[in-house]
């Protein structure tokens, strides 16, 4: 690829980089960003995401194609061709086979099941969520250390492994004094659903290998992810990712971009004052190519908190309000009883300065950018699942009475059936 080819960059790299869950929301953009910038790619993928969408009658707001037809299109355009392995990383004889034929110097870990609500859903889904995420990143671990010993492991983690503890959160570790004595140690964790409790194994096993095995790895605790379109997505109508706005895996920004689209009220959880770390999916790209460059020496394991800025969900809301309110949109904000167990008011101040000082350029989310995700999701409207926005899954199990979600959802198709006014969908605005 040269200077003025489709995707180009500049700053070409030969490194082999495998990812795992290669088809997903994330997996997939990286694969064409690093790709773009020469790096040899492989993707492995078992397309969960698109089985658990159809367990549960939802599906992308995008319309994603196979990744035989994304691959062959990314090497149309870019004239790079991507390597796929489609298997269960939960096989070990599958996995250790990919990563002995490929010989990766870096592996980039998205594959996981990563919704929190659907962890929470039942039995059967709070197991498959530990089984696939704790064993399928254990056979990984095995993988490098018999095949690939000398690679990188760059793992997706959460800022939910912390919780909201009443004292700053720092990137990974705490310098303790207790007793007189001083240590260094992991920041404690308050995971607050299956989903997280599974990432928090995952870190414990990593942090194990690291220094049983001399593996190197970074643990990239993310916050919540938003956006819909890169660099290189934007190249092709073939290439766009996925974009889910569903209960389950749809974040609250996503989510409340599709609502202030179709005319739903924007659901708050409780106060709304719960406060996260967010970040764009732009950054996300940058901040796993940071990583790559900028590997973890051997028997290092580090943790960097992978965010940008902090938002509570009612800012949230009130940012989406104001983006459809310049847009001619009516956009309301409703308030539903939180389904989950989670402090409303708390302390949060989580530190993030370790990707910044390797050179992170954050893309900081504004008005702009929230109306240009309206105007993409109003080109997609006619794809929009309206049942499956309100929360099912609740953290104490099934309420006995109705719930405010089902309350919201009757007075909404109520004003529909009785003739109340289309809202009109926005014209996309450029970023």
């Amino acid at each position: 690829m040269t200077e003025g080819d489709p995707g180009y960059r500049g700053g070409m790299s030969s490194t082999r980089v495998l990812i795992l869950g290669g088809d997903g929301y994330l997996g997939w953009p990286t694969a064409l960003h690093l790709s773009a910038r020469g790096y040899e790619v492989a993707l492995v993928d078992d397309f969960s995401r698109r089985r658990w969408h159809l367990e549960q009658s939802t599906d992308s707001l995008t319309p994603i194609r196979s990744l035989d037809e994304r691959v062959d299109a990314w090497e149309e355009i870019s004239g790079h061709r991507l390597q796929t392995h489609v298997g269960d990383i939960c096989d070990a004889d599958f996995l250790d086979g990919v990563v002995a034929s490929f010989r990766p110097e870096a592996i980039v870990h998205y594959g996981q099941q990563s919704s929190a609500p659907w962890s929470m859903t039942s039995r059967r889904h709070a197991v498959e969520t530990q089984q696939n995420n704790v064993v399928g990143t254990l056979n990984l671990l095995f993988a490098i250390r018999d095949h690939a010993p000398d690679c990188h492991l760059v793992k997706l983690g959460t800022m939910g492994e912390y919780g909201t503890p009443d004292i700053d959160i720092e990137e990974g570790f705490i310098e303790i004094e207790h007793k007189g004595r001083r240590d260094v140690l992991p920041f404690p964790k308050q995971p607050h659903s299956f989903y997280h409790l599974s990432k928090v194994h995952d870190s414990h096993n990593i942090h194990f290998t690291c220094r049983v095995w001399d593996l190197r790895a970074t643990d990239l605790n993310q916050g919540v992810v938003y956006g819909i379109e890169t660099e290189e997505t934007a190249l092709d109508e073939r290439l766009i990712t996925r974009f889910d706005y569903d209960q389950a895996f749809g974040t609250a920004l996503n989510r409340f971009c599709v609502q202030a689209v179709i005319g739903h009220p924007l659901t708050v959880y409780g106060s709304g004052n719960q406060t996260r770390g967010t970040l764009n999916i732009r950054d996300t790209l940058q901040c796993v190519e940071l990583a790559i460059v900028n590997p973890a020496e051997p028997g290092e394991y580090r943790v960097f908190n992978q965010f940008t800025e902090q938002f509570s969900v009612r800012e949230l809301a009130a940012l989406v309000q104001r983006a459809g309110h310049e847009l001619g949109l009516d956009v309301e904000i409703a308030e539903l009883e939180n389904p989950r167990v989670e402090a409303e008011e708390h302390y949060y101040n989580a530190v993030h300065t370790k990707l910044l000082e390797l050179g992170l350029r954050p893309h900081l989310l504004g008005g702009e950018l929230v109306r240009s995700m309206l105007g993409v999701i109003a080109r997609y409207r006619d794809r929009i699942i309206e049942h499956a926005i309100l929360p099912r899954a609740r953290w104490r199990g099934a309420p006995e009475v109705e719930s405010d979600a089902a309350r919201l959802a009757r007075r909404y198709e109520s004003g529909r059936a009785n003739g109340a006014r289309p809202v009109a969908a926005p014209e996309p605005v450029a970023e």
